[in-house]
């Protein structure tokens, strides 16, 4: 009988932490995203008026041709979404191949590894702002380029754009995408490498038929930190898009900061089912159970 509690005893505290802290929150977001408000009250009665509302129009496309606000802005997150993982999954794995395969001293990884974390040692939005005076008109990127002749007016898409957004997506985010596949590379066996080299497979086609598919669980992992997070991030989007660009996050934040906050929770429910459907499809390519 004891050795039957014991178990569930264990695991209690981490069960109520898990239930406090995330089943919790998300019941209540989600009782919210039902409720009715108006200017000066939440109203605790069951309506769909907020999901109608944030579908409205929804239909078809508007007499300019162009698609509804909800989808317009889910197109646009999923687009930097698409982009930001693109780079960083080439960024991440570069990286973290140098480190695994040619770096040959534990020390030196470690320290090159480190040297990479460097970055997280200031807030976000301070390491967005640092872009500011290199990508600005009359910054430096700009300077070099109309001092060496290269353009004859300063670039204006360098910043408050799409580039400036992914470039600072990039920057904020490719640790997420090196430190899985890193952690999946150290585990490959060297002997295979060795084996395929035996067989007469080039360095290329060791990569491909060896590396990649034996680090597709770091991969998976590093691309379900990266798309959640900007799917969610507005703070970016904002600062680096100049409060141009619309996303699924700025419009939240917007909602709440009108004090809409059923509405606000409607489109949190909305995005958090996108979110888990891009996963469910992640996770039916690599069976992480099997590989964990």
């Amino acid at each position: 009988m004891t050795r039957t509690i014991r178990p569930w005893w264990q695991a209690g505290p981490f069960a109520a932490v898990f239930v406090l802290f995330f089943l919790a929150p998300l019941a209540l977001v989600l009782a919210v995203s039902f409720w009715n408000f108006n200017e000066y009250q939440l109203i605790p009665a069951f309506t769909l008026r907020n999901y109608l509302r944030i579908f409205e129009g929804c239909g078809g496309l508007n007499a300019r041709g162009d698609l509804c606000v909800t989808f317009a802005t889910y197109l646009s997150t999923l687009k930097f979404c698409l982009l930001v993982w693109g780079v960083t999954l080439v960024v991440g794995f570069a990286v973290a191949y140098f480190l695994a395969f040619h770096v040959r001293s534990a020390t030196m990884q470690t320290a090159l590894f480190v040297l990479c974390t460097i970055p997280f040692w200031t807030s976000n939005v301070i390491r967005m702002i640092s872009w500011v005076p290199l990508l600005g008109r009359n910054g430096l990127v700009n300077d070099v380029l109309v001092g060496a002749h290269l353009v004859k007016q300063p670039v204006e898409w360098l910043l408050f754009s799409d580039f400036s957004v992914v470039l600072a997506f990039v920057h904020l985010y490719t640790m997420f995408m090196i430190v899985p596949i890193f952690n999946s590379m150290m585990r490959i066996d060297r002997s295979l490498l060795e084996a395929a080299s035996d067989a007469g497979a080039s360095a290329w086609q060791a990569l491909w038929n060896v590396v990649v598919p034996l680090s597709r669980t770091g991969i998976l992992i590093g691309s379900i930190f990266v798309i959640t997070i900007v799917m969610g991030d507005f703070v970016t989007v904002g600062v680096m898009g100049g409060q141009q660009i619309a996303s699924v996050g700025k419009i939240i934040q917007v909602q709440t900061s009108y004090l809409q906050f059923p509405l606000a929770a409607a489109n949190a429910v909305i995005l958090l089912a996108v979110v888990l459907m891009i996963i469910w499809g992640l996770t039916r390519l690599v069976d992480l159970k099997r590989e964990l």
